[in-house]
């Protein structure tokens, strides 16, 4: 059974930017959504959310999938960036939605939060305030937060921007990790076209040529044919 299903959906706000897009994720899958500035990427993300209602057609839920289940990581502000809070505390906020109309969070609430971090590896940075680390440190921590809300599924937009190469590398790593190891559902809006082909097993591609399929099959089109032809490979060199 399909977690997540768009038929004939329509996105944008005055005017469409994507029309009758149609695709289907299923649990464990990892799929990156790739497309100019402009090409409905962040729209598609807050429509799925249910923060961005679409113009026309449905987003289905399923395979045990609630709207408050799913974990979301966006981009970051520089507002966000100086927030002036622990790394325990946001981590913690994360299980906001379990909580109801409880002011507080529960044992079981903040054994999650200690085990989403120790999954990221940033345990040792909990009583550290936020606004004092790394972008890749910072990051992770928003990860583990998101690791709160999820329960099968996960929604990145362009996770890595304003990181350092390195850090880069270091968090789609952790993000592929989680897809493989523990069997998350991966979303991700990403301009980096290689951390795509590298991890992904479905690609959906917005534009004026809209594509959806597998890793495989994006490597037979056109734009990914360009992109193989940039890097001097060929379909069966990436796949």
């Amino acid at each position: 059974m399909a977690q997540l299903q768009c038929q004939g959906l329509t996105l944008g706000y005055n005017h469409a930017l994507v029309k009758n897009l149609n695709f289907t994720v299923h649990a464990g899958d990892y799929l990156c959504v790739l497309g100019e500035n402009g090409s409905g990427k962040s729209t598609l993300m807050k429509t799925l959310l249910g923060l961005q209602p679409p113009l026309g057609g449905t987003v289905v839920l399923g395979d045990g999938v609630r709207p408050g289940e799913i974990g979301y990581l966006p981009q970051q502000t520089q507002a966000q960036r100086d927030f002036p809070a622990t790394v325990r505390e946001i981590v913690r906020s994360g299980c906001q939605s379990r909580c109801g109309l409880r002011p507080f969070y529960s044992a079981a609430e903040k054994a999650l939060a200690e085990r989403a971090m120790a999954r990221m590896g940033i345990e040792h940075l909990q009583k550290r305030s936020y606004r004092t680390l790394s972008g890749g440190q910072q990051q992770r921590v928003l990860l583990a937060r998101a690791l709160c809300a999820a329960q099968k599924m996960l929604l990145l937009d362009e996770p890595v921007t304003g990181l350092d190469p390195a850090a880069s590398r270091e968090l789609y790593q952790t993000i592929a990790n989680l897809n493989r190891q523990n069997g998350m559902t991966i979303l991700m809006i990403s301009h980096d076209t290689q951390a795509a082909l590298d991890d992904a097993s479905h690609i959906l591609h917005l534009g004026e040529q809209v594509f959806f399929g597998t890793r495989k099959d994006f490597l037979t089109t056109e734009y990914g044919l360009a992109y193989a032809g940039q890097k001097g490979e060929t379909p069966h060199d990436t796949v």
